[in-house]
């Protein structure tokens, strides 16, 4: 499997995000651009997610669908769930579609941004949540990158 870097223009890896970013600041998602995709990749998704959440993995964005020639997302993705660029956005565990920046109860959490290259477009209609699109990408990822930043609250 070839492995996928992913970068932000807004934190390194493993560095705390700016609060921009979070439930404390606009709440909108950060810009992230990744590395040319294997050959034969059809389409893109991406899952956002918070490992450290006291209930288990707290869900903070799922995207899918997204054309295999998009190399980045421009910061502040619109909460709709079909994008200009065909790609389709799923529900997070706040209950709505789009981004939903960091909000942790407590303490420093770790949020991942993980893309996916697949070589298929998925037949998924948007609002799907995380559990939906990994179901469906299983036995189609060509190729995957991670991205770690981390938050706390003031």
């Amino acid at each position: 499997m070839k492995e996928i870097t992913i970068s932000s223009s807004a934190f390194r890896e493993g560095e705390m995000m700016p609060a921009k970013y979070t439930a404390d600041g606009q709440d909108i998602s950060p810009p992230l651009e990744w590395s040319t995709t294997p050959e034969g990749t059809v389409s893109i998704a991406l899952i956002s997610d918070d490992p450290d959440a006291p209930m288990g993995t707290w869900v903070h964005w799922v995207l899918y669908n997204l054309p295999p020639e998009v190399k980045s997302l421009a910061e502040n993705v619109p909460p709709k769930e079909r994008l200009n660029n065909g790609a389709l956005q799923g529900t997070t565990d706040f209950g709505r579609i789009g981004y939903g920046g960091p909000a942790p109860p407590s303490g420093v959490h770790r949020y991942y941004f993980k893309v996916y290259a697949l070589d298929q477009m998925l037949d998924l209609a948007p609002g799907e949540t995380k559990q939906q699109l990994e179901k469906a990408m299983k036995g189609h990822i060509l190729g995957q990158g991670q991205l770690m930043g981390k938050y706390s609250r003031r």
